[in-house]
This record gives C-alpha cells, structure tokens and sequence, in this order.
C-alpha cells in the first residue's frame, strides 16, 4: 500500500537521522527498522513517487519537500561529526540573525588572575572587565543546480535520489571548504610567539607549542590532517615500543602524541574547473596543525539559517532545471588566547605536478 504525505515525511526525517548513526534501529510506522532498511525504503519511494516523467510532473512538489527536510536535517549533523570537536555547529530560524554569546573569555579570566595583588585598605586598585560579548556570523545562500532531461527520465538513467546525493555532497563540500579558509584565517590573529613555520616537522618547536597551550589548564588537544599527523613523529625512533611500532603500522600516526590527543580533520580535494588537469588543490590545508587548549571557545562557528530550499523550472526543451540552497555562515572568533598553530610547509597544499 502506498505510504501518505506524512507517512513519507516520517520517513524522511527517520532516514535523516539513521544516515548519521546507522549502528542504531530506528522507529517507523511502529516498527524497529535498521538505517540500511530505511535508506532503501527511503530510496523506493523517493524513486517511485519520480518514476516517469509523469509521476514526477504530478508528484515534484513532495519530492521536493522530502529533499528539503532530509537536507535541513542531515547537512549540519554531518558538519558537526566532522568539525563538532573544535567548530560550535547550530541552527537558526530563518530570518533570526545568528548571534553566539560568550559569557566570559579566558583572557578575562587569566587578567583577572594577575590582577588579585596586595592592595591598602584606602589604596587604588587596578580595574579589569569581565568581558562578556557576542558577535554575530552573517550567512549567504550557497547552492547548485542540476539539469534533468526528459528523456533520462524516460529512460530510468537519472532518478530522484541521485539527484539528492549529488545536491548533499556538493553542500557539504561547500561548508568544508568554507570552514578551511576560516581556519587559515586564524593564523593572521594569533601572536608571534605561539605560531612556528618550519620546512619539516620540529619536535621540539612543536613541544614548545604544546607548552605554551598546557599552561592555560590541562592537556591541549591537536587538530591537523592524516598528511601532517604522519609526519607528527619523535626525533628517534630508538626507544619505540612494540606498541608504538603496531600503532604507526596499522593507523599511519599516533592518536596521541606525548599525551596530547590528536584529531585528524577529513581530508577532500577541490574540482579542478579552471586548473590544468595534472594539479588539484586540498581543501584543508595539510601543512597546519591546529592546537586548542582544553576548556576553550570552539573557534570556528558555523550557523545554519532556515531551511533547505529546492526549486525546479521547466525549459522549452522539456528539460527542468532543479535549483537548491541553504543559507549558512562560517566565522572564526579568537576567543582564548592560548591558540597556537604549527605550519609544515614541506608538505603540499595540492595533489599533481
């Protein structure tokens, strides 16, 4: 029996959630379903309802409105497994400015420290401001559209859900990669004494790094890609142990690095429109490696705002023309001063010759 209109919407937002925890049953239509059961469910009636150009003619307007409910409801849950660690991901309703609040920065509260001095009783004492503030991440639309020809549908070579991976690819895509330039974008604010360049990796310059991050309370965290954590290795590897050697075998780095947890930001590689063939450039920048001290304001804010939208028109030619956005904004803000950043520029910003 065909499923209704909110029998499919239920479907849709229970699919959106199974594709980002796909080792948990999910409920649907009072059953316990697995993530691979509904995504192929999903997939069947996403199929069905454009099967023929005919059914999509009558049927698009839903099409589009599952697309837009799994899109608004997967893209920031899958930006926040990948980037969650060190970027605050949230979402805001549409029209609504997205503003994040900082009750009171670390800096504050190290100045605050050095402050508490002995002072007379009648005597002047120095003035500090507990900071807090908020700033706002302004958002544009970002978007794509795809080409769909009659006679593709007619032949069963291009379906709906196609048309859907394709659109949540190209929008995660585009996040990482706005995400990458306000990473890059840290380095301008952060003091002299906490950023290192060198052509290689420097231990004890890296050490020196972690240092100055520990002292601002605990064991700081480092963030870089698989490529920089490779090269991440003690000077010697004469007094390795068995494990360390089974660990560098099976995984190509050290998860920790002389107690410093590490976590490998995904890697992806830009579309080379307008670049000679033989060369690709790598959305994250592989020669920095990020280190945040603990307890710190995630630096990077990514804000949602609204929901997905999708679109089509139809062309004399019989081909539609589906167009999709979702506003968002990506900012970094330096609220701890403890930030240090490592740069290895012997390894390559791009794949080729």
């Amino acid at each position: 029996m065909a499923l209704t209109r909110d029998q499919l919407i239920e479907l849709a937002r229970a699919n959106a959630k199974a594709s980002l925890n796909p080792s948990v049953a999910y409920s649907f239509g009072g059953e316990k379903l697995s993530a691979d059961a509904l995504n192929k469910t999903f997939i069947k009636e996403l199929n069905e309802l454009g099967a023929t150009p005919q059914d999509f003619r009558e049927n698009k307007n839903l099409i589009y409105t599952l697309m837009e409910i799994s899109l608004t409801e997967v893209l920031p849950q899958k930006i926040m497994q990948s980037y969650g660690q060190f970027a605050d991901v949230r979402t805001f309703a549409q029209g609504t400015k997205p503003v994040y609040k900082v009750k009171i920065s670390e800096a504050s509260r190290k100045r605050a420290k050095q402050f508490v001095t002995r002072v007379g009783l009648a005597g002047r004492y120095e003035v500090f401001k507990l900071d807090g503030y908020s700033f706002e991440v302004a958002t544009a639309a970002y978007g794509g559209a795809s080409r769909v020809e009659w006679e593709e549908l007619l032949d069963g070579r291009m379906t709906m859900n196609d048309y859907y991976s394709i659109v949540l690819e190209g929008m995660d895509e585009q996040v990482y990669k706005e995400i990458a330039k306000a990473l890059e974008a840290l380095i301008n604010s952060i003091p002299a004494l906490q950023k290192v360049t060198q052509n290689g990796f420097d231990e004890t310059k890296m050490d020196q790094l972690l240092s100055i991050a520990d002292s601002y309370g605990g064991k700081s965290t480092i963030y870089c890609t698989f490529e920089f954590a490779s090269k991440m290795l003690p000077a010697s590897s004469a007094n390795w142990s068995d494990g360390m050697k089974e660990e560098i075998w099976n995984n190509g780095y050290f998860a920790t690095y002389k107690g410093h947890r590490v976590i490998i930001l995904p890697q992806s590689i830009e579309d080379n429109v307008g670049m000679e063939a033989t060369r690709v450039n790598k959305v994250i920048n592989p020669q920095l490696a990020y280190i945040i001290p603990t307890g710190s304001e995630k630096p990077v804010k990514v804000a949602f705002e609204g929901a997905a939208q999708v679109k089509s028109f139809d062309n004399r030619d019989w081909s539609t023309e589906i167009q999709t956005y979702q506003k968002f904004g990506v900012a970094t803000y330096l609220v701890h001063p403890g930030i240090c950043i490592y740069k290895n520029e012997a390894l390559s910003t791009y794949i080729g010759s």
